[in-house]
């Protein structure tokens, strides 16, 4: 082969200074982790580490939903539905009742503080409910996943 038919290799520095300074930007535009050493959420908020916080976010969240909090992405509405928030409070219940004694002062404090908020609010609305049942303002056939509203009393627990 002749010199002009060897592939000449040419090296471009350049690159790596960019993509040094690349990510040098990207780690100092990278949220830092929040105080008591949470991990930082990755894409679409979803947290590289699951934890114990998570677990109760995502039952209260639950529960606040069929309690009326956040709207059906299709209707629009309210999702009234007392028994499938019941539920989803029972189940912390249970969480709070076999984590017992193996909690952190924090972790108690949050998850006596989300069953007590969500008790009181499925008391106000299972009254509001029944009280607009009563007044004919509604029907129980207007909740989803509920059985008869009139008969929707606080549990065991409550």
């Amino acid at each position: 082969m002749s010199d002009d038919q060897t592939p000449k290799i040419i090296v471009d520095d350049d690159w790596k200074s960019q993509a040094r300074a690349e990510k040098e930007r990207l780690k100092a535009s990278e949220p830092p982790r929040a105080a008591g050493g949470q991990e930082p959420e990755a894409a679409a908020g979803v947290p590289e580490k699951v934890g114990f916080d998570h677990l109760l976010e995502m039952l209260a969240t639950q529960a606040l939903m069929y309690l009326g909090a956040y709207p059906d992405p299709q209707t629009g509405r309210a999702i009234l539905a007392p028994d499938l928030a019941k539920l989803h409070i029972d189940l912390l219940g249970v969480v709070e009742e076999k984590t017992r004694g193996n909690l952190t002062p924090e972790e108690k404090r949050k998850i006596d503080g989300i069953l007590h908020e969500l008790r009181m609010q499925f008391v106000e609305i299972s009254k509001a409910i029944a009280k607009a049942v009563d007044e004919g303002k509604i029907s129980p056939a207007d909740l989803q996943g509920g059985g008869p509203i009139g008969r929707v009393s606080p549990g065991p627990g409550f």
